[in-house]
């Protein structure tokens, strides 16, 4: 799913917002008492986000024929994008994002056990890049690609049972003005 509108956009700058969207995004189906759960909040208050994320299309139900009192959600797509960088509302739900996904992948390292068997496999790397426009275009399709061929056909409810899940977060972030880097 990718985001242009900047009303849209600003429906993501909640940080509960963002923890329902991260699980849901991951392949979760929740009921709105799982997503209050989630994100620390009463069930009528996740209710009205819930509503509000709908409203936009980042969210849908995801079986109306279900009980009313616990009717689940899903994501419609595999992934979110937001396209609009340039404007302001595109920059700053980015970087509400981009804190809360940074927040919980910390968590993720304080949860690990210590004697867990794929701490091993745990990396995070830094690299800064001197591209061209059309490359740096090119690096984050390719990288998007790669990430999203390891993801078809495998959710939280449909994956191989040696699986665990596994976080990736990727982020280009131009640096400094064009002036300044001739």
């Amino acid at each position: 799913m990718v985001l242009t509108d900047p009303r849209a956009i600003r429906a993501l700058a909640h940080p509960a917002r963002q923890r329902i969207i991260d699980e849901l995004y991951g392949g979760k189906v929740l009921t709105a008492t799982e997503c209050a759960e989630l994100a620390g909040l009463t069930p009528s208050a996740t209710s009205y986000h819930l509503r509000a994320l709908a409203r936009w299309g980042i969210i849908e139900r995801a079986d109306t024929s279900t009980d009313g009192r616990e009717r689940p959600w899903r994501a419609p797509a595999l992934s979110l994008v937001i396209s609009s960088q340039s404007t302001r509302a595109g920059r700053l739900a980015s970087q509400a994002m981009l804190r809360e996904k940074v927040n919980r992948v910390v968590e993720q390292f304080e949860e690990m056990p210590d004697d867990d068997p794929w701490d091993e496999l745990s990396l995070m790397a830094n690299t800064r890049l001197w591209l061209t426009k059309p490359e740096a275009e090119t690096l984050g399709k390719e990288l998007t690609e790669l990430i999203d061929s390891y993801r078809r056909g495998r959710t939280a409810a449909n994956h191989p049972a040696t699986t665990r899940q596994v976080s990736t977060l990727l982020a280009l972030v131009p640096a400094g003005k064009p002036s300044e880097q001739s």
